[in-house]
């Protein structure tokens, strides 16, 4: 394995801002802020802020088994959301995905995204001893 390995979902604006989805260094990975959005960066759910979770999750779990880990491997989370209320749903559906993993996780209350109807968006930071 190559001492850095990136992926990138071709979104536009991981080309116009240059960054990767998620970048492995040896045993440790880290993902970029996953945005609930479809690659044309329509965003998906908007307003619902459970669905919205799910969807970024999805983004992290392809973008670090594409630099070969898996959500098993997932150490930390952070979920940025714009109401302190949407721990709630941001939670539930956080739960639901690592029901048996239990990372560590960290909320934080952002004033707002870049795009109306984005309520969460969600980064990881995994490891894979060896």
């Amino acid at each position: 394995m190559s001492p850095r390995q990136s992926h990138s979902t071709d979104r536009s604006w991981e080309v116009a801002c240059g960054y990767s989805r998620a970048v492995r260094v040896g045993p440790y990975a880290e993902t970029a802020l996953c945005s609930p959005c479809a690659p044309d960066g329509t965003v998906l759910h908007p307003g619902d802020v459970y669905r919205q979770t799910l969807v970024c999750l999805d983004i992290i779990r392809e973008s670090l088994e594409a630099v070969g880990m898996t959500m098993a491997d997932v150490v930390k989370t952070r979920i940025y959301v714009v109401d302190p209320q949407h721990w709630k749903d941001s939670g539930r559906a956080h739960g639901e995905v690592f029901a048996d993993i239990r990372p560590a996780l960290g909320w934080v209350y952002m004033s707002s995204f870049f795009a109306p109807g984005i309520t969460v968006e969600v980064e990881a930071t995994a490891y894979r001893a060896g």
